[in-house]
């Protein structure tokens, strides 16, 4: 397959070339590195990069940030922040993807698990897993073709705990490769609308 990984260069990212590069022709795109550059908050960007990549059978995001702060110090800005990059940067991969990905492939999203265990200062990263986990269950049941769309909710990685210290008190993290092989499920499996969770 050819597997278009948008944020290859994170800590995610690389668990995912890690568990499906050796597998399928991998082509990373990235804002600062990668096969391909791309901005996914600019829409011209993103069509930019598809049109580059030429036809693919998955599309995986390992991309997007959200605000982390006190709630009655956020601000409305900071919380539309990580709407406009988590949430619309994903979505709009898969809104201008689907004429670029093969009939049956697939799109594989990226939530978190604050779509389920909340954390002090994570509403805006809590409002955005759970968009994410929305869209992927509702497009589901109108993607053509034969395309597939999931996530992956990921828990705290033990190769990030550290530069999280603090903010997820009792959370057990997990590894790379329990992360890694979610994702070769969402990709080589046959599931879709699904939000594949790692506890």
């Amino acid at each position: 397959m050819r597997v278009l990984l948008v944020g290859a260069t994170g800590t995610v990212g690389k668990t995912i070339a890690a568990a499906l590069g050796h597998r399928h022709e991998l082509i990373s795109a990235g804002r600062s590195a990668g096969d391909l550059r791309v901005d996914l908050t600019d829409e011209e960007s993103v069509r930019a990069m598809y049109a580059k990549a030429g036809r693919l059978d998955a599309v995986v995001a390992a991309t997007g940030h959200t605000h982390f702060g006190p709630l009655t110090e956020m601000t409305p800005g900071q919380f539309k922040s990580g709407l406009l990059d988590k949430v619309m940067g994903q979505v709009s991969l898969v809104l201008l993807g689907i004429p670029h990905v093969s009939d049956g492939g697939s799109f594989t999203l990226t939530s978190g698990i604050l779509n389920r265990d909340q954390i002090r200062q994570g509403a805006n990263a809590a409002a955005v897993d759970n968009a994410i986990d929305g869209f992927v269950a509702a497009a589901a049941i109108e993607m053509p073709r034969g395309l597939r769309i999931n996530a992956v909710s990921p828990g705290l990685l033990a190769d990030s705990a550290e530069a999280y210290y603090g903010f997820f008190p009792g959370h057990a993290p997990v590894s790379s490769a329990r992360v890694g092989l979610a994702y070769v499920k969402s990709v080589e499996g046959a599931l879709t609308g699904k939000v594949f969770c790692v506890d």
